[in-house]
């Protein structure tokens, strides 16, 4: 199994696509942490004008404590998540389109530790885009958003956590797709469709039809809820810390406040996470089945 996973790693870094994807997540990450982390901080400005006080009394928030920073931070490695995602579709799928996979397999005791390799070694390298986009996150909120606003070293320790869960699982529910679809090409543009916005669509539907949970379940709000809910449930819109005044008033409120967090519909990240390992096992699961009996001339 050493040997495997060695062989793998040699694979993986004699290709350009590991860096070719983790330059885009680190650029994405902190240009969107840039631009959501002046939004937020302007967002907090306005909140302690005298205008906005009584709104946010009615949330339950201390304005002067209120970690916007989170809102930036989510969003930011939410969007550079996306990449691991696609980095793990190329573990199998990318071995069939170079027509790699035949020598892959058969110098392999079996194909099930071909599989098991794959998956020990991109785990690590989804721990790599974690902390990748995690870094360029935290970078671009520390430059845009204002002392008073950023999160608490437990917060930040909470959700930079998330990240690196969102980023593994992730990458396993990557490699899970291109393994079921045998190709690259086909799986990147999907997901560059569903996840970019079929998926955003369907969730507003779902909100105007009464089903606000929709986003919490479905994959791509499964995996922005790991990270966002942490956000969501630091302002009281998700979770047993939910403020009692936002139980009374609209639930179209709270969801709005999930939204900005980037997990609408989320339920506490660690439900989030156990959803999204359901997806990920679904799909990784189907992509093993499918790799025992594949033929590979």
């Amino acid at each position: 199994m050493g040997n495997l996973i060695k062989a793998e790693f040699r694979k993986t870094l004699s290709l350009n696509l590991w860096w070719g994807l983790a330059i885009p997540a680190f650029a994405l990450a902190l240009l969107f942490a840039l631009s959501w982390g002046g939004i937020v901080n302007d967002f907090k400005d306005f909140l302690g004008s005298s205008d906005a006080e009584a709104v946010a009394r009615i949330l339950g928030l201390d304005v002067r404590e209120l970690p916007v920073g989170l809102l930036a931070l989510g969003r930011a490695i939410n969007m550079g998540v996306f990449f691991a995602v696609l980095f793990g579709v190329s573990a199998l799928g990318g071995e069939y389109s170079r027509k790699t996979i035949s020598t892959t397999f058969l110098t392999a005791p079996n194909r099930g530790s071909v599989l098991t390799a794959k998956m020990i070694t991109y785990i690590v390298w989804g721990l790599v885009y974690g902390v990748i986009v995690v870094a360029a996150a935290s970078l671009g909120t520390v430059i845009t958003v204002d002392s008073d606003g950023l999160p608490s070293a437990g917060q930040w320790l909470g959700i930079a956590g998330a990240g690196l869960l969102a980023a593994v699982l992730g990458t396993l529910f990557g490699i899970g797709l291109g393994a079921v679809w045998n190709s690259v090409t086909g799986p990147t543009v999907f997901l560059c469709i569903w996840m970019l916005l079929l998926e955003h669509i369907l969730i507003i539907v779902g909100f105007a039809a009464g089903l606000d949970w929709l986003g919490g379940v479905l994959p791509n709000g499964a995996l922005n809820g790991i990270v966002g809910a942490v956000g969501a449930e630091a302002f009281g819109a998700v979770g047993s810390s939910m403020s009692p005044y936002l139980e009374e008033i609209e639930e179209g409120l709270r969801w709005i406040m999930q939204m900005s967090a980037g997990a609408p519909g989320a339920f506490m990240w660690w439900v989030s996470a156990l959803i999204f390992f359901g997806w990920t096992m679904l799909f990784f699961g189907a992509g093993w089945a499918a790799n025992q009996k594949r033929d590979i001339t």
